[in-house]
């Protein structure tokens, strides 16, 4: 199923994109996206039924926001240089073990909302990466296959980054990775089931038409399994949290001087195979 929130900031309602493309609204049956539908496999199992017998409304999606696919996120946890090409191309040794840092939920906005530029800065980078979302409480996983297991779905995440403040500014990366409007997710949440093989996904990124990233999550370092497992080892993860997987090659850090950073009035456009494509004009804070 392709899951998404739809309507005004702070006042979405859950919906359905079904296997036309035709919106449909699935208030009538669930309260919202979150983490305890997503944990409900009986209330996923009444979406289905009633999407199977073509029961849902229709909703007229002109001109209608997308927002969020996934409401009240707990946490967004990241996984850092988890690329073979992105490590190389900012010059980094792979990692030994994943790297992990935090964004803040409050960075997540809709696909297509507006993206702030910080004030002061002069290093904002795209990161086109694949969002994972717990649907079961993961604690000290032992295997890929129970990590996969308490996936409920994947989604496209732009992992926007400001490169002066994370890396020069002194501390962790949080200061480069928190600032507002810095998640953007989705359009949709596809459920596990739709998608068989999770490291076979290509990732594309264009800034003002132009392709900046043209990766395939063949490519990373610790695939989602891993990630998954890895992170249970280490903190709770609850249905409604967030990893984002990693960047491939092609940001702006591992261009050659000057390098591209974005600005005002720049245009972001990205896309993983299946689940959807992001657009986001950006603007000054």
């Amino acid at each position: 199923m392709k899951l998404l929130r739809v309507g005004t900031a702070g006042a979405e309602r859950p919906a359905l994109l079904d296997a036309e493309g035709v919106l449909r609204d699935l208030s009538g049956i669930v309260p919202d996206i979150d983490g305890p539908l997503l944990a409900d496999s009986a209330a996923l199992g009444r979406i289905r039924a009633a999407a199977d017998a073509g029961a849902l409304p229709v909703l007229d999606a002109d001109g209608l926001r997308v927002g969020p696919p996934l409401a009240r996120i707990g946490k967004v946890v990241c996984i850092g240089l988890n690329y073979h090409d992105h490590a190389r191309e900012t010059g980094a040794e792979p990692p030994a073990e994943p790297v992990v840092f935090f964004k803040a939920a409050d960075t997540v906005v809709g696909p297509y909302d507006t993206v702030l530029v910080p004030r002061k800065s002069v290093k904002t980078d795209w990161e086109v990466e694949l969002a994972v979302v717990i649907g079961r409480t993961a604690r000290y996983l032992d295997s890929h296959e129970e990590a996969l297991a308490h996936v409920a779905g994947y989604a496209v995440a732009h992992d926007v980054s400001e490169r002066e403040f994370q890396i020069e500014r002194g501390g962790t990366w949080d200061k480069g990775k928190n600032c507002e409007t810095f998640n953007p997710l989705g359009p949709w949440l596809v459920t596990a089931d739709e998608v068989a093989d999770p490291q076979a996904l290509s990732l594309k990124l264009w800034v003002n038409g132009e392709l900046k990233q043209d990766g395939t999550t063949a490519e990373q370092i610790f695939p989602v399994a891993e990630v998954v497992r890895y992170v249970s080892q280490f903190m709770t993860l609850y249905p409604g949290d967030v990893i984002n997987t990693g960047t491939p090659a092609g940001v702006a850090l591992g261009q050659p001087e000057p390098k591209p950073f974005l600005r005002a009035g720049d245009v972001v456009e990205l896309e993983i195979s299946g689940l959807g494509r992001q657009r986001q004009e950006f603007k000054d804070a």
